[in-house]
């Protein structure tokens, strides 16, 4: 674990948060805009190809928020243009009226706990507007459990939250009252070959339970800040590193 450790913080160290045209990600929209809704469509619209993700995100007029023109004519792979029109409606009403930050203290300072934050920002979503398609689901995802096992790991949302809460690079650090050390990692497929390769994840389901187990173990090499990790891991699966 302990040169486990090294090899990691080497990574970091190494300039693994580096951003730019050889290594993207769609937290460049998030930086580029500061702010948290536009960070939670380009959060919850990351999933596939990182050019055709970065190409939908910056085909999008965000001025919506202000003008109430809602794009009409977008979609992407799983959303149709309705499903595209219906979320961004009910992101705007939800601007008018919410902070995601305060939505998602509601339910975090109870026990501290990141899944009930997520899931009085989710409950709110489809409480206001009653749309519902496969396409609209998927992008949003089901309204958290309260269990962890063989249960979605909510892999965006999570990253979602590291890009609002961590106040490193490349991270925003842009909301209040939650600690890093409360975070799960967004585990993707690659996150969770690479953690059990490296005996950091024993459980081989891809699961919430696996996202904690991991984010649990990461807390060894630092317990206050333990997803300062997670972008060295994406890293190397991304770019398969030899460790």
């Amino acid at each position: 674990m302990i040169n486990i450790k090294r090899k990691l913080d080497k990574l970091i160290k190494n300039n693994i948060y580096e951003i730019n045209e050889e290594k993207l990600d769609p937290v460049m929209i998030a930086q580029k805009y500061n702010d948290e809704y536009i960070a939670l469509i380009a959060a919850l619209f990351a999933y596939g190809n990182v050019k055709a993700i970065l190409k939908f995100l910056n085909s999008i007029d965000y001025s919506f928020f202000k003008t109430g023109k809602i794009p009409k004519n977008l979609y992407y792979r799983f959303q149709t243009k309705e499903d595209v029109k219906e979320f961004f409606k009910t992101l705007y009403l939800m601007k008018k009226e919410f902070s995601l930050n305060e939505l998602f203290l509601k339910g975090y300072k109870k026990e501290n706990n990141v899944i009930d934050g997520l899931r009085e920002i989710i409950k709110t979503i489809y409480k206001i507007n009653p749309y519902n398609s496969k396409g609209y689901e998927f992008i949003i995802g089901k309204i958290p459990p309260h269990k962890t096992k063989g249960v979605s790991p909510y892999k965006r949302w999570n990253m979602f939250l590291r890009w609002m809460v961590r106040d490193t690079e490349p991270d925003l650090g842009i909301w209040r009252g939650v600690k890093k050390s409360d975070l799960i990692i967004p585990l993707d497929t690659h996150t969770h070959k690479v953690s059990l390769k490296l005996g950091l994840l024993k459980r081989k389901s891809y699961d919430l339970q696996s996202a904690i187990e991991l984010t649990q173990n990461l807390k060894k090499f630092d317990p206050t800040d333990p997803l300062k990790y997670d972008f060295a891991l994406y890293r190397i699966g991304q770019f398969k590193l030899n460790l």
